[in-house]
This record gives C-alpha cells, sequence and structure tokens, in this order.
C-alpha cells in the first residue's frame, strides 16, 4: 500500500483521542457510547477535513502549485480549514460560498476572513461553475491554482480517512475495544468512502454508518454509487484492490428535517444533552444532526444495551456562534 508514500503535508497532531461517554450513556440508557476525537485536530480550530487537507494540500504542493481554490456554503467547516491550510503551507487560498455576503460575519465565515481567504459570493445553483471560473481566472492572472472539490471529497482528500480507520484500528485495539457501529455525519461523502475503504483494509466487522445531513432519499439513492466512485478512487491512489460495492455503504436519511443548516429540537437537543454532560460541542449543522439521529435510534432500540458505539466526531463548533440568536431562543432547551 502506498499511504505511506504518498505527497502529504503535516498539518495536525495524530491520533486523535478516542473517549468513553460515560455520563452520556447513562443519559441515553442504551450502548456504550465511544468518541473519536476528530473535532481536537490543532488546525484552525479543529475537524475532519484537516486529515483530507494533509493529502490535498501534499499534492498541491507537489504539483507546484500556489493557491487552494475550493467551495462549500456560508458556515462551511472544509472551507475554514482550506483557509488555515493554505496559510500554514505559504499558498493563497480562494473560496466559493453560495449565498450572499452577509452584514456581519460570524462563525467560520469569519474565522475565513482572519486565516486571509479571498471570498467569492454566488448562488447554490452557480456555485461549481463559479468554482472554476475563479480558478480559470486565477491562472489567466499567472497564477498556479490548485481545485479542491467541495468538502476535499475525491480520491486524493479520501486517503486522509482511510489512514484515520488504520489508526483508528490500532486504538481500539490497544484499548481493547469493539465497536458494533461506527456513526459520524456524511455530507460529499469522502470520510464516508475512506472510512468504509478503510473497515475493509482493516478488518473492521461494525457497521459503518452515515447519518445523511443533506442527502435526499428519494427512490434509488444516487448517493451510494457516488460513494463507491470515490472509494474505488481512492483505493486506486493507495494502489490497493477493493471488493466494496454500493450495497457496502451504509445510509441513513431519516434526519433531514427542514433541509441542511436548518437545525431544530433534533439539533438543539443533541448540543445541550452532550455539552452537558461531557462538556463536549457539537456544531448545528453536521455533528449535532448526526449525534441527534444516534440518540433517535437509542431510543428506537436500533442499538441496545450491551452494544458499543463509536461516534466521529467531525468538528464544527465554530457554527455555533452563527446560530447564537436561534440557540439563544431556544429557552426550553437551554435554561438550567
Amino acid at each position: 500500500m502506498k499511504l505511506y508514500r504518498l505527497p502529504r503535508y503535516v498539518l495536525a497532531e495524530f491520533p486523535t483521542p478516542v473517549d468513553f461517554l460515560e455520563s452520556f450513556s447513562k443519559l441515553n440508557n442504551g450502548p456504550k457510547i465511544y468518541m473519536k476525537r476528530d473535532d481536537l485536530t490543532s488546525l484552525g480550530m479543529g475537524g475532519n477535513k484537516t486529515r483530507k487537507l494533509e493529502f490535498l494540500v501534499g499534492e498541491a504542493l507537489d504539483q507546484g502549485k500556489d493557491t487552494l481554490v475550493t467551495a462549500g456554503g456560508l458556515q462551511s467547516n472544509h472551507c475554514r480549514l482550506t483557509a488555515a491550510a493554505a496559510g500554514k503551507a505559504g499558498l493563497d487560498c480562494h473560496l466559493v460560498l453560495n449565498g450572499n455576503c452577509p452584514e456581519t460575519a460570524s462563525g467560520n465565515l469569519l474565522l475565513d476572513k482572519i486565516f486571509g481567504a479571498q471570498i467569492h459570493y454566488c448562488d447554490r445553483k452557480d456555485r461549481d461553475q463559479r468554482l472554476y471560473q475563479v480558478a480559470d481566472t486565477l491562472q489567466n492572472q499567472g497564477k498556479r491554482p490548485y481545485v479542491i472539490p467541495v468538502g476535499g471529497s475525491n480520491g486524493v482528500g479520501s486517503v486522509g480517512y482511510v489512514n484515520a480507520m488504520v489508526e483508528l484500528h490500532a486504538q481500539l485495539t490497544q484499548m481493547k475495544v469493539q465497536p458494533d457501529a461506527i456513526v459520524f455525519a456524511t455530507s460529499s461523502g469522502g470520510t464516508q468512502a475512506g472510512l468504509t475503504l478503510g473497515a475493509e483494509l482493516t478488518g473492521f466487522k461494525g457497521q459503518v454508518l452515515g447519518i445523511s445531513i443533506d442527502q435526499v432519499k428519494t427512490g434509488k439513492n444516487p448517493f451510494p454509487p457516488v460513494l463507491l466512485e470515490i472509494a474505488r478512487a481512492t483505493a486506486q491512489r493507495l494502489g490497493i484492490s477493493t471488493e466494496l460495492t454500493e450495497q457496502d455503504f451504509s445510509l441513513n436519511c431519516d434526519y433531514l428535517g427542514a433541509g441542511y443548516a436548518v437545525p431544530a429540537d433534533l439539533e438543539f437537543n443533541a448540543i445541550r444533552d452532550l455539552a452537558r454532560c461531557e462538556g463536549i460541542l457539537l456544531g448545528p449543522v453536521y455533528t449535532a444532526r448526526a449525534m441527534g439521529g444516534l440518540m433517535d435510534l437509542i431510543q428506537q432500540g436500533v442499538f441496545k444495551k450491551g452494544q458499543t458505539v463509536l461516534f466521529w466526531h467531525t468538528g464544527g463548533s465554530p457554527e455555533l456562534f452563527a446560530w447564537s440568536s436561534q440557540l439563544g431562543s431556544q429557552s426550553g432547551s437551554f435554561e438550567g
């Protein structure tokens, strides 16, 4: 396997911890819940995209690029960490964000600006086209742009989560813990593709369950083919074979609520309960939706006492400050 020979730019200290959430497990009255703490990656207030960016930035530098260009929502954790990584690596950064420029920047958008990113706003439907327009303009100006897809989700970035699964396997072996399931937020697919490929590689026998943040399930779900495509591209980059099929990707689309980045009681309750039990913060868009989904699955009896579940915290706590008014209005949830 070529994992340790691929271009890589170190952005964080690994491994991240695996914590047992004793109080939170008792609150939910179900399985033992462990947490993989990728919210504690050291770059730019932390998050899972750092793992992908180590390989994406590594390739950009290997190719002699001088500018990172990527896209996402106004509160994109990926864009925030791309901006932070660019500065650390001595690269310029341009972000294409869907939405209008707000009067006051908060949360991840504020951090994008602090990290020095140049920001281009556009409609969501025009985002992909605008991403490449920005890259073309930069190239015409004599720059050497490196385009990173939304979420860093391609065969390069997902190598970071194959590596993460290898890391987790070593930790769980040492701890003598065998999870029945690994649960996490899934959106652009790179994390899920990498973890599922990594599970195949390490022989993990439990479920690798992505709780969808924005993938609408209508008829035949179009997302598993995307996951398989990324996983195969990742395997090719690593020089390994894979027997994964679309059926190997576990996806739950039951917690979309009113849509992407529209948190409600499910998310707010998860934020409150985890914060008060463990002193750990979730982000309203990604991790709170996934944790809220896990809590509901426990209440349904999908995960039971006697089992062990590992929740992969992918970061996103800076999102909290962009939803301060909504969080503050949840008096029933947050007043003691």
